[in-house]
């Protein structure tokens, strides 16, 4: 039977949403997160501003009641900036003072900022997956800011990110050491476009999509002329086809300083991964029995993980190879 490890626990956060769900779907999904052993939730659209059934009064009611049952959370911006009316709601964002914030762009560093500043807000936020943090130089610069965390991009491999905000020479933010999360399960965002790719597959233009990316829960499969699965379309975002997955390395990221891992949500068998990935790295598991029932899930693509060993994030490397050698 997994008992209780005795090093620290490492903190779940379950990332944005990056699909369009239904409302009443999404609500349901969040139900189940709220009773589940995540810490942490991230809420907010995160890739297109059409994507409306849940407006900004409805995150911040959704946010109250999953802090009443006992989660962190941080409310994220937009990634990709093309109006006015998305600016206004990075603003909006910004400006509420209840919970933390999770820059998604240049933009919301701005208004992190501005909110500050007339406000006298001093609640640190998260530098998101999207924000171009790749060396220690770049870290140092955005906490200075205010950031008291750091999302590393899911493509840097473990090396990487713990030179960035080593173990023992933790980069200081304005209220302590900055924390690092690591992108630990879910397909992985690789680019962002002012042009569609779903509406454009269906040879529709962007402001007459139809809201097709409602179809795809898991967003839309292409594969290779030679039938391989390669991406994944969701809207204006291209994914990987397969899905990120850190199940076997608990222990390189503890000797590289993470403390935090980040599960982002899909349609199916997620409550059953966040169990899987809470029993190895919290209650000393196999990990090689919980891959095996990852593998068992109704996932909506294979398991992949080379990004973190230094290989092509398309690569799998089974439980037992050290990603990171201190």
């Amino acid at each position: 039977m997994p008992g209780t490890i005795n090093h620290p626990r490492i903190a779940f956060t379950v990332g944005p949403l990056q699909y369009w769900w239904p409302r009443a779907v999404l609500l349901d999904f969040y139900e189940r997160v709220a009773d589940s052993p995540v810490d942490t939730v991230v809420l907010g659209e995160i890739v297109c501003s059409r994507r409306n059934e849940m407006k900004h009064p409805d995150w911040l009611a959704l946010a109250r009641d999953l802090s009443n049952a006992g989660k962190e959370v941080v409310l994220a911006s937009q990634a990709l900036i093309m109006s006015e009316s998305e600016l206004r709601s990075v603003r909006g964002v910004a400006e509420q003072e209840e919970f933390a914030v999770e820059a998604g762009d240049a933009s919301a560093l701005e208004a992190i900022a501005l909110a500050r500043k007339t406000q006298g807000k001093h609640l640190p936020f998260v530098l998101g997956p999207h924000i171009n943090v790749y060396n220690r130089e770049a870290l140092i610069e955005h906490a200075a800011l205010g950031a008291g965390r750091w999302v590393a991009p899911p493509e840097l491999p473990l090396t990487a990110i713990a030179n960035v905000n080593p173990a023992d020479n933790r980069v200081r933010g304005v209220e302590g050491d900055i924390v690092t999360e690591v992108w630990a399960f879910g397909r992985i965002p690789l680019s962002f476009s002012a042009r569609c790719f779903t509406a454009r597959h269906h040879r529709l233009q962007k402001d007459a999509c139809e809201f097709r990316c409602r179809d795809d829960a898991d967003g839309l499969l292409l594969s290779s002329s030679e039938g391989e699965p390669f991406l994944s379309l969701n809207g204006t975002q291209i994914q990987s086809a397969g899905i990120h997955a850190l199940i076997g390395e608990a222990d390189s990221l503890r000797r590289a300083g993470i403390s935090r891992i980040r599960l982002s949500p899909c349609s199916k068998g997620f409550m059953d991964v966040v169990a899987c990935f809470d029993a190895v790295y919290n209650h000393e598991a196999s990990a090689s029995e919980a891959l095996e029932r990852l593998r068992a899930l109704p996932l909506p693509g294979t398991l992949v993980n080379g990004y973190i060993h230094r290989q092509p994030g398309m690569h799998f490397v089974e439980p037992g190879a050290e990603a990171y050698d201190s």
